[in-house]
């Protein structure tokens, strides 16, 4: 698993081999532009919405956002990432923190319209997950969504298949979200697959 330094380093060339994997219609990157893209309808629909951004990388995403009116937080681990953000969200309120560990101190009093992750959670064992994805829920706003958008798959049946079909490229440091396994904990979760390795998990306040 890359750590901050990692990161850092990759940082300046993420959205470049994102987009190569997404052309090439391949694990983990396919339809990585179209979850984004329906991840910001989603959101764009609540006029001026507050919106924490947990391991929001370059700012892709949330750059979008930020230009059309939404009130932007952050909280990622690589200071080069937010170095790199901070370039297009001058106005963003972005913290460094490792948020397997939580919410940085910054943000522990905030609360949000949307929480969202994009290709982020996948860096947290199982349990992990959950543990922060209860605390994101204490930090909604009446009416407030999770969103998560990442290499995630209905069923662990469709998990296994994906990672013997790209046995060779599979990332054994990475552990991607079932929604089924995950409904056990969060009987509400709703599933949107995007594509045969990646979709949209929303969680409701």
């Amino acid at each position: 698993m890359l750590n901050s330094k990692g990161f850092d380093l990759w940082a300046d060339d993420y959205d470049k081999s994102v987009g190569l994997s997404e052309e090439e219609n391949r694990y983990p990157f396919t339809g990585y532009k179209n979850i984004l893209g329906d991840i910001y309808k989603i959101i764009m629909e609540k006029p001026d919405a507050v919106v924490l951004d947990i391991g929001f990388g370059t700012g892709t995403l949330t750059t979008k956002l930020y230009k059309n009116g939404c009130t932007i937080y952050g909280q990622d681990f690589s200071s080069r990432m937010i170095e790199l953000a901070y370039e297009k969200m001058p106005g963003a309120h972005l913290y460094q923190g490792d948020f397997s560990k939580g919410l940085a101190d910054e943000l522990k009093q905030e609360s949000f319209d949307f929480i969202i992750a994009t290709y982020s959670i996948h860096h947290l064992a199982d349990a992990q997950k959950v543990v922060l994805l209860k605390d994101l829920l204490a930090h909604l706003k009446v009416g407030g969504k999770i969103l998560i958008g990442d290499v995630a798959f209905s069923n662990r049946k469709a998990l296994d298949q994906c990672k013997k079909e790209y046995a060779d490229e599979w990332d054994n440091d990475e552990i991607y979200c079932v929604a089924d396994e995950l409904r056990t904990e969060f009987p509400n979760l709703i599933f949107e697959k995007r594509t045969f390795c990646s979709g949209i998990l929303i969680l409701a306040g």
